[in-house]
């Protein structure tokens, strides 16, 4: 019988988007609320950027919100839940910026990476936060594209943050496109305009997928357990995990990085 990992699986998560970014980078997140939703799609992000300046890049810039800048996360007592909660607002951060274009500008190419949650995402690399069914006739009217256009035309690349994976969130084609993947790959995008960006990772409880950007195809990069190998029974488009490697697990050092400096009270990352 083996050995229960010491880890948990926000926290493998967590280092291997941290290991993913790059000093000098800007990365930008959003609130988003909603028990799983907010873990994925704003305090994993949040954790993994603070994680990545404490050890391999002192010089990424995290902007919190767009206006909170390499926020000290450690003194959180409870998340925020919107953009402009007063918990948000008396975060001790390095700057609060409220014009625009500011520092850093969405239109002008600045920001490096960022983050999104969807409903669903396709086997290209669409995502869908407006609605499930027929757009004149949904079954579900959803949150909207909340700048999920911006964030998959003008950041540098995406990391789609998904809370569930299921038949119903990975489907063959999005119910509505509120953030372009890869369309005819590459070539598609730039047929569209879109001349750089694109979701770079898609992150699940169960694994994370990338893509084949000449093809514009999903595919699975790695599973978080062998427990997740059958993923096909969880996806609504064809994909394999046969020969997926598993997604590298945390070190000693980042684990008491992150649970000691980063996320103290385990208010990000749910308790260690």
């Amino acid at each position: 019988m083996s050995a229960m990992p010491n880890y948990s699986l926000t926290e493998l998560i967590t280092v291997n988007l941290a290991r993913s970014f790059k000093d000098k980078e800007v990365g930008f997140t959003g609130l988003v609320t909603g028990g799983a939703a907010a873990i994925y799609g704003t305090s994993m992000p949040l954790a993994a950027m603070t994680l990545a300046r404490l050890t391999h890049a002192p010089d990424l810039t995290i902007l919190l919100a767009g206006w909170s800048h390499n926020p000290d996360l450690s003194t959180l007592d409870v998340m925020p839940d919107s953009e402009f909660d007063a918990v948000l607002r008396d975060l001790p951060c390095e700057a609060h910026m409220m014009d625009y274009p500011g520092t850093w500008a969405i239109k002008r190419g600045d920001i490096d990476f960022g983050f999104s949650s969807a409903v669903q995402v396709d086997r290209v690399g669409n995502i869908n936060s407006v609605c499930v069914g027929d757009y004149r006739a949904p079954k579900v009217r959803l949150v909207g594209p909340i700048l999920q256009p911006e964030h998959m035309a003008l950041f540098g690349r995406e990391y789609v943050m998904m809370p569930h994976h299921g038949a119903r969130n990975f489907v063959d084609r999005v119910d509505y496109i509120s953030g372009v993947g890869y369309p005819g790959g590459e070539k598609g995008r730039r047929a569209l305009g879109l001349r750089s960006g694109g979701p770079e990772w898609v992150v699940t409880p169960k694994c994370i997928f990338d893509f084949d950007r000449v093809n514009g195809a999903i595919r699975v990069k790695s599973i978080h357990s062998e427990a997740d190998r059958d993923l096909q029974s969880h996806t609504g488009f064809d994909v394999s995990a046969a020969e997926a490697a598993l997604t590298r697990t945390p070190t000693t050092e980042e684990l008491d990085i992150l649970r000691r400096h980063v996320d103290p009270k385990g208010i990000l990352l749910g308790g260690h």
